[in-house]
């Protein structure tokens, strides 16, 4: 959910931090594995998924807000009355900004395979750990403080269990999210373990093409299988989006194949089936029909990007819009749609939605500067200081 990494390479969850811009000049093509890497490619700062992870993020606010099935409700707690009578036109598009979410798992599965990169299952450790909590653990305390100072939109969890959500493991635990965001943590925690293991072998295309075809084949026959274990693994709800990520990732890096767009072909075809029985099962205001389309203009433009098409874009405030991606969407659901109950009688029904919007923005900047930035380089050095008195531990025995 998010969904967002750190150091000289481009990370996210749900959404990670872009890969900074080399200091050197490109390298000539090198081959790896009988594949060539794109001469330069993998130093460049890849701008625009700065600016894609922001639009996904602010598609999802603005669906929370004005487009979800239950604010659509008759006496909904948050608006009182459908917003498609409030906001028509809004409601319209606001009604699939919830692919937002899906774009996120795309992005994170491309950011996460190039943040990987020669990287030790240790660093990839630290750098997850100093990426999410973070943030996360704000995001937990200031919903908090909203749902005491501001009852009767969500229920407060029990303290053993807001208590339990710092680990970000509830959803294993059968605990509910403190914010129901946060359900798209556990996606990329299960992607994050899975991954490990070729992370762990030392990452090359045929090992990350191995790994793909592995964990789709997996996804596939895990819902038919009716092993909860095997479902639980191999997240079937969001594999192929991670998988297309990972497959884009590798275009990026060696180039286009018959193989790999194999492989993004199918995830296609897999992810559009899963569009379908989320908007059946949840989003039932939007269509199969208009979902597939922006889910295969984003796709494309993840191509473009991909095979360099994007790379004259440029923008340091793309870099800011990156960062604030993360904490914009921890924060933005519960605490949002609990100051929409409070003043919606108050505003203009979209002049209150964009300005809770530029609200939370600038209290990202804010986390971003003051809680995620020097907490991370607190807990790394900590981390840091750990495996290295491990290693010195192992080396006397």
């Amino acid at each position: 959910m998010l969904m967002r990494g750190v150091g000289g390479t481009q990370e996210t969850p749900t959404l990670e931090r872009p890969l900074a811009v080399a200091q050197r000049p490109p390298r000539p093509a090198t081959a790896t594995e009988g594949h060539i890497v794109v001469s330069g490619r993998k130093d460049r700062r890849l701008y625009a998924i700065d600016g894609m992870r922001l639009l996904a993020a602010l598609m999802v606010a603005v669906h929370h807000y004005v487009g979800t099935y239950r604010v659509n409700q008759p006496g909904n707690a948050i608006w009182d009355r459908p917003t498609s009578d409030i906001m028509p036109t809004v409601f319209r598009f606001a009604a699939y900004g919830w692919i937002g979410v899906e774009i996120f798992f795309v992005i994170s599965g491309f950011v996460i395979c190039m943040s990987c990169w020669g990287r030790t299952p240790r660093q990839f450790f630290v750098s997850r750990v100093i990426r999410l909590y973070p943030a996360y653990w704000f995001a937990i305390v200031l919903t908090t403080g909203f749902l005491v100072a501001l009852p009767g939109v969500w229920e407060r969890q029990q303290m053993r269990k807001i208590l339990l959500n710092f680990t970000m493991l509830q959803s294993g635990a059968g605990i509910p999210n403190v914010d129901g965001v946060y359900w798209t943590l556990w996606s990329e925690l299960r992607f994050y373990l899975l991954f490990l293991v070729v992370v762990a072998t030392g990452l090359t295309y045929r090992k990350v093409v191995t790994f793909c075809c592995v964990w789709g084949v997996a996804a596939m026959l895990a819902p038919a299988s009716g092993f909860r274990l095997l479902v639980l693994v191999a997240n079937p709800d969001g594999a192929w989006y991670f998988i297309a990520g990972l497959a884009l990732y590798l275009m990026y890096r060696f180039g286009q194949d018959l193989l790999l767009w194999g492989i993004l072909g199918m995830a296609w075809l897999m992810g559009q089936l899963e569009l379908g029985h989320r908007i059946d099962a949840v989003e039932r205001v939007s269509s199969w029909r208009g979902s597939v389309l922006i889910f295969t203009v984003f796709l494309l433009i993840m191509v473009a990007i991909a095979t360099g098409l994007t790379d004259r874009i440029r923008g340091k405030w793309l870099v800011t819009a990156g960062a604030l991606t993360y904490p914009f969407y921890l924060i933005h659901y519960t605490a949002g749609t609990t100051l929409i109950n409070r003043l919606r009688d108050t505003l203009d029904a979209r002049l209150l939605v964009v300005t809770l919007i530029a609200g939370f923005l600038a209290l990202s900047w804010l986390i971003h500067r003051f809680v995620e930035r020097p907490v991370a380089r607190i807990l790394k050095r900590g981390l840091d200081r750990s495996f290295a008195r491990q290693r010195g531990a192992t080396d006397v025995a």
